[in-house]
């Protein structure tokens, strides 16, 4: 309309240039399949902003990030959950440095980006995995900023996380505070929303239209990276015409989609491999310290699942815990990467590479499992629906902060969901071996790592101890381990805590 507005009052020579331009733009609209990803990706130029969707291997879109590979286009600012892996996925652009800055939840286990972060050859800015699915769906939806609870107390409020090295090891570019406002008492953060130049999206079905059907939890941050961008660039696996797609089962209108290929072809790679095993696979065989200590932690954490709950299982231990739940108890189990009802990892030769957890690992759904992108997840987690959130720690303090995501300098893994999951609301417990390696101390008076959250956990349970644990008067020993005592808790907990005047065997 604007567009016809501004013909009239133009010269009969600009009337038909521009009649021509605008044609030609209703007539893109109308084309949108293009013959082939390099075909797709051909005018994303040096020092473009792209929006990639895909939540560790799953659903990325493999076919048009080799075509950019091969385009050769670099400087580019990339926004995604994570890299891929090393020679796979982003890592591929990572790997010919294409990349020059990370828009990024997770590191993860891939080395190269940590690498290229620590050694000061990329810039990467770590942000909580909600933040960044709500980042995406608000600059999509015209909101140029939003304001959470998530990230209050630590870096993202306050700053100061590097965001780029130097040669030397010092940082050369840092975070900076964000504004804060406090509603209804409570503090949050204002942050910016995300707009993209080009967003590249892997979706299962288009129409012609650019309609699309995504599978399973293949659909993850594709959906919020698509409306996000000024061109988006979807491929798919197959193209039908159009109609042949029920109106109530497209998951993305095709006004947001601006050009579908269909992939040449597809490795759909598994990070994680996760089967069934038989029950009886380990019977007999001794297990080891390690695991005698994960299984007692996992089985006294299982004992606060109550009927009916909604939890957030972290990786390893907080895992571990489903395999424990009380008899007579059942509870919802919900996936970050956009899965409620989750079910037991899947038999061998019965695994789909778009259907994974949080922590990559192949998985299965049940009957009444809701599959859903993860902007709808993290509004799921950020508006308080989940009861329960165990995770894992590098170190807790006494008023319950919580340190799990890095250690400045050497290790890198990425904030992920954690952060959203513990400014949440919901009950958040820590489930961890009570010391490090050496005997060193993870229940301190104070973190020295950067926080995932301040004052957030309720409950730490360790290989020796349960602790309730209070923001304001700190930790409570409610019980302790059959083969420990309180005298050798107090010797391996770095800060003072209250004994109750009823503690009980840990069971």
């Amino acid at each position: 309309a604007n567009m016809l507005c501004r013909l009239a009052s133009t010269s009969s020579s600009q009337r038909y240039a521009q009649s021509r331009l605008f044609s030609q733009s209703l007539t893109m609209r109308h084309n949108k399949v293009f013959n082939s990803a390099e075909e797709a990706v051909a005018d994303i130029s040096d020092n473009s902003q792209i929006l990639v969707g895909g939540f560790g291997l799953c659903g990325i879109p493999e076919n048009l990030i080799t075509a950019l590979s091969k385009k050769g286009s670099k400087n580019l600012t990339v926004v995604s959950n994570n890299c891929g892996v090393d020679g796979f996925g982003l890592g591929v652009l990572l790997g010919k440095k294409q990349i020059k800055k990370m828009v990024a939840s997770y590191v993860g286990e891939n080395a190269e980006f940590e690498r290229q972060y620590l050694q000061g050859e990329l810039e990467v800015e770590l942000t909580p995995q909600g933040t960044l699915a709500e980042k995406l769906r608000a600059g999509g939806a015209g909101i140029p900023a939003f304001y959470t609870a998530t990230g209050v107390g630590t870096y993202i409020e306050h700053g100061g996380m590097p965001i780029k090295y130097g040669p030397d090891g010092k940082v050369e570019i840092e975070s900076k505070p964000r504004p804060t406002a406090v509603f209804d008492g409570r503090k949050y953060v204002l942050e910016e929303s995300i707009k993209g130049d080009f967003a590249l999206i892997k979706a299962h079905k288009a129409d012609k239209k650019g309609n699309l059907v995504f599978h399973s939890t293949a659909r993850n941050f594709n959906p919020p990276a698509a409306t996000a961008a000024k061109i988006t660039i979807a491929e798919v696996e197959e193209i039908v015409e159009d109609g042949e797609i029920d109106a109530d089962a497209i998951h993305l209108p095709g006004i947001f989609v601006d050009r579908v290929i269909k992939g040449a072809s597809y490795e759909k790679r598994i990070e994680k491999l996760t089967l069934r095993q038989p029950e009886n696979k380990d019977e007999g065989k001794p297990k080891s310290e390690g695991q005698i200590k994960r299984e007692r932690i996992a089985k006294r954490a299982a004992k606060e699942f109550k009927d009916g709950m909604y939890c957030n299982l972290g990786i390893g231990i907080p895992t571990l815990a489903s395999n424990f739940i009380p008899e007579g108890i059942k509870i919802e189990l919900q996936s970050e990467n956009g899965l409620l009802g989750m079910g037991p990892y899947p038999e061998a030769g019965k695994q789909d590479p778009d259907l994974i957890n949080a922590g990559k690992e192949t998985v299965t759904t049940i009957p009444g499992s809701a599959i859903f992108s993860s902007s709808d997840s993290f509004a799921i987690i950020r508006g308080g629906h989940v009861d329960i959130t165990i995770l894992g720690a590098m170190q807790v303090s006494q008023f319950g902060d919580l340190a799990n995501f890095m250690i400045p300098g050497k290790i890198v893994k990425g904030p992920g969901g954690a952060i959203d999951l513990t400014a949440s609301g919901s009950k958040v417990i820590v489930t961890m071996e009570h010391v490090a390696k050496g005997d060193k101390h993870k229940i301190l008076e104070s973190c020295n790592l950067p926080l995932t959250g301040a004052g957030c956990v309720n409950m730490i349970i360790t290989d020796l101890c349960v602790f309730e644990v209070d923001p304001k008067k700190g930790l409570t020993l409610i019980e302790v381990a059959s083969d420990s005592s309180i005298e050798e808790v107090k010797q391996k907990t770095g800060c003072p805590f209250t004994v109750s005047p009823n503690v009980t065997t840990m069971e």
